[in-house]
């Protein structure tokens, strides 16, 4: 009975099957069978490489899902600092063209100064550069806001010009600030003389923001399109040889012994913040220091009668 039991704990569960050489030797041999027949072209493993291929379908399939499930969460990833960097950089865009856009406007202001300078430069009279602060806001009115007042010198019926030309004058005076009516004013004149021909006249503010009118030109003055006006000096207030207007337009009333002259400005009058105050030979007298600024409203009232009248030659 000992002997059986014995035994029988001797035996293995599992007999052992052939050894690891003979295994080996087998799976060699079984390779180089299958090589040379696939390189033979034989249709007969055909078969069994499709089934063997569906079979082992889904575990390569279960092999794969880890890594494709690593792929997708990258991608997802990826997708999400895709959109956050795409939203920086149109933020950052959006502050870079604002920037820009300053800059653009700044390197045009410069500009505007620039030639404000070249031609105060070439000029004998004492001038000074005067910012734009404001406009009237009434179409009737054409009038401005200047930055420099009586603490700078500025007088009443002081010339105000561009690097082009003839602005207007200043009507108002206060402390540090000054209200310039432009020549485009209906109550607005200057004298004037034709540049070509020496003709002297006076040019009128039409009223609509960008003409001049000459009104009392005889009919048989030489006049043309093209033509050049100039301040002739006359009144004191506007010194001699300023660039003025340009003809554009002649009419001839039908029996009327006069002919009307339009003219453009050459000032640039709603372009740019600044201007040159110009002190002419004959100035006049500056107000008294201890003088109470004049209060000029938002709205821009009407200039004074002294200073609006046309100053005939």
């Amino acid at each position: 009975m000992n002997t059986s039991l014995s035994d029988s704990s001797r035996n293995p569960l599992f007999p052992r099957g052939p050894g690891l050489g003979l295994k080996l030797t087998l799976f060699v041999t079984l390779s180089i069978v299958l090589m040379v027949a696939e390189n033979r072209g034989s249709q007969k493993l055909e078969p069994v490489r499709q089934w063997l291929s569906w079979a082992l379908t889904p575990v390569m399939w279960i092999a794969a899902s880890p890594a494709e499930v690593a792929d997708g969460v990258d991608h997802f990833r990826s997708r999400e600092s895709l959109l956050t960097d795409n939203r920086e950089l149109g933020e950052r865009l959006l502050k870079q063209d604002a920037r820009l856009l300053r800059l653009e406007a700044l390197e045009a202001e410069n500009a505007r100064i620039r030639e404000l300078l070249a031609s105060s430069s070439s000029l004998q009279d004492r001038v000074l550069i005067a910012e734009i602060l404001a406009t009237s806001q009434d179409p009737y009115r054409h009038q401005i806001v200047l930055n420099k007042g009586a603490r700078d010198g500025v007088y009443r019926g002081q010339a105000l010009v561009d690097a082009e030309g003839i602005m207007g004058q200043v009507v108002q005076v206060n402390r540090g600030s000054s209200v310039a009516l432009l020549i485009t004013d209906p109550d607005h004149g200057i004298p004037v003389e034709i540049n070509r021909t020496g003709l002297q006249t006076i040019a009128l503010g039409r009223g609509d923001g960008h003409g001049l009118s000459l009104p009392y030109l005889p009919g048989n003055a030489d006049v043309k399109v093209g033509d050049l006006l100039v301040t002739s000096g006359l009144g004191g207030r506007f010194p001699a040889g300023y660039p003025v207007g340009q003809i554009h337009e002649l009419k001839h009333a039908g029996g009327e012994s006069f002919m009307e002259a339009i003219a453009y400005p050459k000032a640039k009058l709603n372009q740019g913040r600044q201007a040159l105050l110009v002190w002419s030979e004959r100035a006049l007298t500056p107000p008294d220091a201890g003088e109470a600024p004049v209060t000029v409203p938002i709205d821009l009232p009407p200039a004074p009668e002294a200073a609006a009248k046309p100053v005939s030659p």
